[in-house]
C-alpha cells in the first residue's frame, strides 16, 4: 500500500513516517492489488491531544478511521488493529455473494471462528413530520432534544436535510441534492 503520511501543524519526523507505514502494512494481506492501493494519513495535533485519521478508498468502499491520544505510537497501533477489526467484522456484509463484483478484500485465509457475527440490524423504527426552518433554529432544535442530529426541510433550499454535532462541537449539514 502506497502511503501519504502528512502532519497539520506538527512535522513528521523519519521514525514516525517508518513506524506508520510499518504498521499500516498490515492490512495488505486484506486488499486486493495492494500495491496499487492508496492511503493517506494525517497527523494533528490539539494542545496535548494527537489525533490521527487514516483513509484507505478502495475501488467500492472507503476505509476510515480516526482516533485520538498522547502518543503518536499508541495511536497509530490502536488505529491500524481497528481497522483489521472493521475489515473482519463486516466479511459478510463485504463479501456478499449476491454481488462479488464489490469484494476489494481478500479475507478467504481467516477462519470461521476469527469472523465476528454481524449483529447490526435495526431494532427501531421512527417517522417524523419534516417542519420547514432555517439551519440556526435546527440546531436549536437538535440541542433541545439533546440529539446528535436532526432531520428537517431547510426553508431556503427547500430541501431535506440533516444537522449533526460534530467533534470539536461544532456542527456539519448534510443536504438531499
Amino acid at each position: 500500500m502506497k502511503l501519504n503520511i502528512r502532519g497539520e501543524k506538527t512535522k513528521i519526523t523519519a521514525s514516525m513516517k517508518n513506524y506508520a507505514e510499518e504498521k499500516m502494512q498490515k492490512l495488505d494481506k486484506y486488499l486486493e492489488n495492494s500495491d496499487e492501493v492508496g492511503g493517506t494519513v494525517l497527523f494533528k495535533v490539539y494542545g496535548p491531544k494527537q489525533i490521527i485519521e487514516v483513509t484507505i478508498p478502495l475501488k467500492n468502499y472507503t476505509l476510515r478511521i480516526e482516533e485520538e491520544g498522547e502518543d503518536f505510537y499508541a495511536i497509530v497501533d490502536t488505529s491500524v488493529d481497528k481497522l483489521e477489526r472493521q475489515i473482519i467484522k463486516n466479511k459478510k456484509r463485504i463479501n456478499n455473494k449476491k454481488r462479488p463484483s464489490r469484494a476489494d478484500f481478500v479475507l478467504d485465509f481467516l477462519e470461521a471462528e476469527d469472523l465476528e457475527e454481524n449483529k447490526n440490524k435495526i431494532v427501531k423504527r421512527k417517522t417524523v413530520e419534516l417542519k420547514p426552518m432555517d439551519e440556526e433554529e435546527a440546531i436549536l432544535q437538535m440541542e433541545l432534544i439533546d440529539h446528535d442530529f436532526y432531520m428537517f426541510k431547510n426553508i431556503e433550499t427547500d430541501k431535506i436535510a440533516v444537522v449533526y454535532k460534530r467533534k470539536h462541537n461544532d456542527y456539519g449539514l448534510i443536504e438531499e441534492e
